[in-house]
């Protein structure tokens, strides 16, 4: 094994560490309360449920990594309108169902509002959480403007995607994220992350890589959209605002920094998997949605705590 790929493995290990072992308690515990929701032959049903989630957790990653409070909060209403758009105006209004039509469709969503954050973000300066706000809120009018109510089916092919063939557009995600990493541009991300002033200071074009990390983000939430769409089978107005806040709090229990520049989509998955765990073990005791709400804000202050306590501790090795 070369020294990068053992870099690699100890760098997953250390910042995922936690989620993994919390991944291994909420699984035993869930197949100890509900075995048979668990069995082997049940996998593809649960990774259609959990695709959503962990996919706006993915497409959450990419802006965090960049750094500066990058935190993107129009991704969960994003994939709401990818959901209306396709369902609503191309499938139902224009009437066309070709997945060589409404997959490129949606990607093109995702890119331009990814640019529009990117350019408030990078361009106009405006805080990034201030930013993604304001598209949050235009997102979610627009979407309820578009479908005032649920409504379907969805294409066949789509509902499809559903079960155990949701993996493939989750395939698709971490696919375009091994090319990324394989691309100067994924360590002038993480260098702008860790240190932007340094990074600018080394030649890095910090605006250009920042934007772009915007505009990677809108694409993975187009793809999230998606498979929201393939699990319900219909277009929902109201369902991709809940992923928003959730989404960040995987991402930060997967071990990714939210101060930017360490951290990967590995981790960001690993932990959007333990929420979907403990959604089940909280469901399995029939308790409220108020209460999950408790839970997803204690998961995040506990994970930012963490996470800060694991970077002052690197800081004093490496001193």
């Amino acid at each position: 094994m070369t020294k990068a790929y053992l870099r690699t493995l100890h760098g997953l290990r250390r910042d995922t560490g936690f989620a993994l072992v919390l991944l291994v308690i909420l699984l035993v515990v869930n197949l100890v309360l509900n075995p048979a929701r668990f069995q082997p032959s049940a996998w593809g049903s649960l990774i259609g449920l959990a695709a959503p989630l962990i996919g706006a957790a993915v497409a959450s990653a990419p802006v965090i990594l960049a750094g500066r409070g990058g935190i993107d909060i129009s991704v969960g209403p994003l994939m709401g309108f990818v959901n209306a758009i396709v369902i609503q105006l191309l499938f139902l209004k224009a009437g066309i169902s070709s997945p060589l039509v409404i997959i490129p469709a949606a990607l093109l969503i995702g890119a331009a509002i990814g640019a529009i954050n990117g350019a408030l973000t990078t361009l106009v300066r405006i805080q990034p959480i201030v930013a993604t706000l304001g598209t949050y809120l235009v997102l979610t009018g627009v979407t309820l403007t578009i479908l005032p109510a649920p409504i379907g089916p969805a294409p066949g092919w789509l509902k499809a995607l559903a079960g155990p063939w949701s993996a493939l557009p989750l395939i698709a995600l971490f696919a375009a994220w091994w090319i990324i990493r394989r691309l100067p541009y994924y360590d002038q991300l993480m260098a702008i992350g860790s240190d932007d002033r340094a990074a600018y200071t080394a030649g890095v074009d910090v605006t250009r890589v920042r934007f772009i990390a915007y505009v990677i983000t809108g694409v993975f939430a187009a793809v999230a959209g998606l498979m929201l769409t393939a699990l319900i089978g219909s277009a929902d107005p109201n369902i991709g605002q809940a992923y928003t806040l959730i989404s960040i709090a995987a991402v930060a229990l997967g071990g990714v920094s939210l101060a930017g520049g360490r951290g990967g989509l590995v981790g960001a998955s690993i932990g959007a998997i333990d929420i979907f765990l403990l959604q089940s073990v909280l469901t399995a005791f029939n308790v409220s949605t108020y209460v999950l709400q408790i839970a997803y804000g204690a998961i995040l202050v506990a994970a930012v705590i963490l996470t800060a306590v694991q970077e002052r501790a690197a800081r004093g090795r490496e001193v």
